[in-house]
């Protein structure tokens, strides 16, 4: 099974966003805080890291994709990643040039699609499930959490992320 993750807002999250509420986390974003372009300093969104491996250990091939695009960026985000012990790092995707979230995704196809909701740059226009043609769609089951609010809500089992 292959799950792919969206990196910022999803799973990882400003350093600044520690000790605060969910809605100050968006409100940073919104705000454009300079911590929240500081990718090498980011922290996972609550338990990512514990529910990741679990979902590892199951047998999930774990894929990333990040918004960033510059090869700095991409690698500041990989040794955020790597920092805090996110599994399959290696497996960090980014857009090219000319392609949008929904072309890395349908080249993955992936399993399950877990995003965020972009609540702090535009929602839905932002996101990458409602992008994918419609014949893939019905290939990949997609899960969205609210932004900066993590994915520790989500089933332990892999089993269980399609129902």
């Amino acid at each position: 099974m292959k799950i792919l993750v969206f990196t910022e807002g999803t799973i990882i999250m400003p350093k600044i966003g520690s000790d605060v509420s969910r809605e100050e986390r968006v409100k940073q974003s919104i705000d454009n805080l300079p911590e929240v372009n500081d990718f090498r300093s980011y922290i996972p969104c609550e338990s990512a890291v514990a529910k990741l491996n679990n979902w590892k250990l199951q047998g999930a091939d774990i894929y990333y994709l990040t918004s960033r695009t510059k090869p700095e960026d991409i690698e500041d985000v990989k040794y955020a990643l790597n920092k805090h012990n996110f599994p399959d790092v290696q497996n960090l995707l980014f857009r090219k040039e000319n392609q949008g979230y929904k072309d890395v995704a349908e080249q993955l196809l992936p399993d399950i699609l877990i995003e965020d909701n972009c609540e702090s740059i535009g929602g839905e226009a932002e996101m990458t499930f409602p992008h994918i043609q419609s014949k893939i769609k019905n290939k990949i089951h997609s899960i969205v959490v609210k932004e900066f609010a993590g994915i520790e809500n989500l089933p332990d089992s892999i089993c269980d992320l399609t129902k």
